[in-house]
């Protein structure tokens, strides 16, 4: 999937994926957790068979809303997003400071 996205191999897939797929892979995990506990899952099988029906089951909602994981576009990396916000911070601060003096 990373060659595929053009994702270096270092880096996680997660940093650009959109958030739409952050969601639904999170909600999955949740359902998986929720089960285990309800079904006292406690084989590292049993969970994996029930974390693999529950992505499936969100894969299938997901394309009932015409919504195609392996179609999305590579979001903008979140590092570098995280820089841009970083540096726009540092620049309203400088901004303040400079209206303060004068």
């Amino acid at each position: 999937m990373k060659i595929r996205l053009g994702i270096p191999q270092s880096r996680a897939l997660s940093d650009f994926q959109p958030t739409i797929l952050l969601k639904a892979k999170d909600f999955a995990t949740e359902i998986t957790i929720f089960n285990s506990k309800t079904k006292n899952l406690h084989t590292e099988q049993a969970i994996s068979d029930e974390h693999i029906i529950n992505n499936r089951s969100v894969r299938k909602t997901l394309v009932s809303r015409g919504i195609y994981p392996e179609s999305l576009p590579v979001e903008e990396d979140v590092k570098k997003v995280a820089r841009k916000l970083s540096l726009d911070d540092k620049k309203k601060l400088k901004k303040q400071e400079n209206l303060r003096k004068n």
